[in-house]
C-alpha cells in the first residue's frame, strides 16, 4: 500500500542523522532540497512467505523469473553539456563483511564482488521478474541499491513490486549467502510519482537473511499452524521448511560505498546480470553468471525524449536488460572487491540504430541521490522472526 503522503527530508542536523554519519563515515554535504518517497515492501510475516514463494518446489519461481527493464524503449539520445553537481563532492566509506580478513596482493583479472546479486520480485502484470543490484554499506548494514524501476513499477504508477527479495551470488536456484527479504524501499519523489528516469535509483532496506537448509512434507493440519517458510507443490502436497538466519546482510558479504557529485569521466566498473536479447534478437548473455564492463564514461550528459532524461551519463557497453539496476563503481579494489557506487544501469541505448545496444546510461548520482540514501541509512530492519527459525 502506498504511503500516504511525500516527505521532504532536510539534510541537517538532528540527532538521527548525526548518528548515520557517524555510523557509515559519510563524508562531504549533501543538498538540503532532497525529496523522497518510500513505502513497505513486505512485514515480517509477509517477508517469510516471500521466500518460501521463490523456493518452493525446487526454486521453480526463481527459476522461471526472467529479466525486468525498459524492453520496449530503444531511446535515441544526443549530447548535453557536462553533469552539474549540485554542492560538494561526498562519499559514504565501503565495508568488509564481519570476520572478513582483507586481501592482498594484485590480480590481472577483474574480481567479481560477493555483494552483487539479483533482486526478484511479481510485477503488476503478475509476472516473475529480476533485475541486478549491489549490497551497499549503511549503518544497520541493510541496504540493497538498484533501479527504482527494479522497485516501483513504471507501468503502475507509484506501486512497488511483490514478493521482493536479494539473493547476491544468485545462480541456478542456489542462495549461497541467503535470501534478504525487502521490508522499505525508498527512492527519489520524482520517481515515484512520475517515473522520472533522471532520478531512477533506489535504496532498500533488507531483514536479515534466511537460508533454508531442509524440507518436511506434512499434513494440511501441520501445514495451517506452522509460521515458517512452507508452501503446497504443484501436486497438492504440504511441505514445511527448516530455516536459519544468515544475519545482517553486510555482515555476510560486505557493502560497496557510495560517491556523489564526482567528476563523470572516471574509470568505472559495472557488475551487474545482462540477459535480454538485442532489439534485433541476438542474445549474446544468459543471466546465470555475473558479467563485468569497464569504461571511463563521457563527460557529457545524454539527453532522450522517450523516456525524458536529461542528466545521465553514459558508458559504452553491449549489456541488455537483466542489467538493469548493475552498480557503477569507481575506485573498486580487486583485492577487497570493494569500490564506490556512483551509478547504476538505467537504460540501454543503440546509438548507431543497427539493432543493438551499445551504450549503458545511468543517473548522475548528486546530492539529492545521497538525501534519498541516508532516509534508508537510517532504518534498522531486525531478522526474519519466528518460532520455527532457528
Amino acid at each position: 500500500m502506498r504511503s500516504t503522503a511525500l516527505q521532504r527530508f532536510l539534510f541537517v542536523g538532528g540527532a538521527m542523522l548525526a548518528t548515520g554519519l557517524l555510523a557509515t563515515c559519510l563524508t562531504g554535504t549533501a543538498r538540503a532540497t532532497g525529496t523522497w518517497a518510500s513505502d513497505p515492501l513486505n512485514g515480517n510475516g509477509d517477508a517469510v512467505a516471500a521466500i518460501g514463494f521463490w523456493i518452493a518446489n525446487g526454486s521453480a519461481a526463481l527459476k522461471r523469473a526472467v529479466p525486468f527493464g525498459p524492453e520496449t524503449y530503444t531511446p535515441s539520445t544526443t549530447w548535453g553539456p557536462a553533469p552539474t553537481p549540485d554542492g560538494a563532492p561526498g562519499s559514504v566509506a565501503p565495508a568488509e563483511a564481519a570476520g572478513t580478513v582483507p586481501g592482498s596482493g594484485t590480480s590481472e583479472t577483474i574480481t567479481l564482488p560477493k555483494t552483487i546479486g539479483k533482486v526478484f520480485f511479481i510485477d503488476n502484470q503478475g509476472k516473475e521478474r529480476w533485475c541486478s543490484a549491489t549490497s551497499i554499506q549503511s549503518a544497520h548494514r541493510n541496504v540493497v541499491a538498484t533501479s527504482g524501476h527494479c522497485v516501483y513499477d513504471p507501468a503502475a504508477t507509484g506501486q512497488v513490486m511483490a514478493e521482493w527479495v536479494f539473493i547476491p551470488g544468485y545462480f541456478d536456484g542456489k542462495t549461497p549467502y541467503g535470501i534478504y527479504a525487502g521490508k522499505q524501499a525508498w527512492t527519489h519523489a520524482a520517481f515515484d510519482a512520475a517515473e522520472d528516469y533522471n532520478r531512477d535509483f533506489a535504496f532498500v532496506n533488507v531483514y536479515g537473511g534466511l537460508r533454508v537448509t531442509g524440507k518436511t512434507q506434512v499434513t494440511a493440519a501441520e501445514y495451517e499452524s506452522f509460521t515458517g517458510v512452507k508452501w503446497t507443490a504443484a501436486d497438492g502436497r504440504y511441505y514445511i521448511a527448516t530455516s536459519e538466519n544468515t544475519g545482517r546482510l553486510c555482515d555476510v558479504v560486505g557493502g560497496q560505498g557510495l560517491a556523489w557529485n564526482q567528476p563523470a569521466e572516471q574509470v568505472t566498473l559495472a557488475f551487474g546480470y545482462p540477459a535480454a536479447p538485442h532489439p534485433n534478437g541476438i542474445k549474446p548473455y544468459t543471466g546465470a553468471l555475473p558479467k563485468y564492463v569497464y569504461g571511463r564514461p563521457a563527460n557529457r550528459a545524454y539527453l532522450s525524449a522517450d523516456p525524458v532524461i536529461d542528466e545521465h551519463i553514459g558508458m559504452l557497453g553491449n549489456w541488455t536488460p537483466g542489467a538493469d539496476g548493475s552498480p557503477w563503481m569507481t575506485r573498486y579494489d580487486n583485492t577487497t572487491r570493494l569500490g564506490y557506487v556512483s551509478g547504476g544501469v538505467s537504460l540501454f541505448v543503440d546509438q548507431d540504430r543497427d539493432g543493438g545496444f551499445d551504450l549503458i546510461t545511468s543517473p548522475y548520482f548528486d546530492g539529492e541521490t545521497a538525501a534519498v540514501y541516508q532516509q534508508a541509512d537510517a532504518v534498522p530492519s531486525g531478522s526474519v522472526l519466528g518460532p520455527n527459525v532457528s
